[in-house]
């Protein structure tokens, strides 16, 4: 890999784990400096501590306003500047398949981290970036925020409203130089895939996954499944310089889904989970 963030310093939130785990991976592999913002402080500390002097971990909790300064003070004492902000904290919240049964108990968590904690990311940076010569803010929403769909209701909201906000920042902040960019990841095998309530062991998402892939893929015109590298890999393109006259954009990492028609293939997911859970068991 080329040194395309070589003396750059990132903040990435959600970084302890999935997309947020393979970007810290990618950027300091590029040469950036990154403080790991996570409320998972065990494998936010053990992933700084494998990757070494290059990472640090730093407790955030993205919707609580001093835990974001918190960070961006962090990595300004620890690496003495700030470049990139890459809001990737996100959570899904209620697995309701149908928006009647959705009691709604979990609309003010979803929307406190997916997107208000995605606006104090970008203010908070964006204040430090405007001080000291711009700098590149990017946020990690989905294509459930592009396309309408079945189910996770406050979810889709909470990601179109990411979407609309990216676009609004990069005209905002554009006389700042500040670049502000918006990832749109589909069918990722991340965590966040599994669609049960329930706790299930990591062995029987593991299979679980196995089971379902084929359903994910039937509406997706590339059939290779999607990795957090894909996404890494496009963030870093993001952040680098080579996408100096890239603001507003959407990128879509999602195999093709969103680029047309899609098949409706919830329904065949939640009967091919419960099938398998009564099956095997939730481990």
């Amino acid at each position: 890999m080329g040194q395309e963030l070589a003396g750059k310093v990132a903040i990435i939130t959600g970084g302890a784990s999935g997309i947020g785990r393979a970007s810290v991976e990618v950027f300091t592999a590029a040469g950036a400096c990154v403080v790991i913002a996570d409320v998972n402080d065990d494998a936010g500390s053990a992933l700084a501590q494998q990757i070494g002097a290059a990472a640090i971990y730093q407790h955030t909790d993205v919707s609580k306003p001093d835990d974001m300064q918190a960070a961006i003070d962090r990595a300004v004492a620890q690496f003495g500047r700030l470049d990139i902000m890459f809001n990737n904290a996100g959570i899904s919240g209620g697995r309701h398949p149908y928006f009647l049964d959705d009691d709604l108990e979990n609309f003010q968590s979803v929307i406190g981290v997916n997107l208000y904690g995605t606006m104090l990311g970008a203010q908070r940076a964006g204040r430090h970036m405007a001080r000291h010569g711009g700098g590149v803010i990017l946020n990690n929403a989905s294509i459930a925020g592009v396309m309408a769909g079945q189910a996770l209701m406050s979810y889709r909201a909470s990601k179109a409203a990411v979407i609309h906000l990216t676009k609004s920042l990069a005209i905002d902040l554009a006389r700042h130089n500040i670049r502000v960019n918006c990832l749109a990841p589909g069918h990722i095998r991340t965590p966040i895939r599994v669609m049960t309530s329930d706790p299930v062991s990591d062995e029987t998402a593991a299979r679980l996954e196995q089971r379902l892939q084929p359903i994910w893929d039937e509406n997706k015109p590339l059939k290779r499944a999607g990795v957090p590298e894909d996404a890494a890999y496009a963030a870093l393109f993001l952040a680098s310089d080579r996408a100096a006259q890239i603001t507003g954009a959407i990128l879509p990492v999602d195999g093709g889904i969103s680029a047309g028609d899609s098949v409706n293939h919830l329904d065949k997911l939640l009967r091919a989970q419960a099938e398998f859970l009564a099956h095997e068991g939730n481990g």
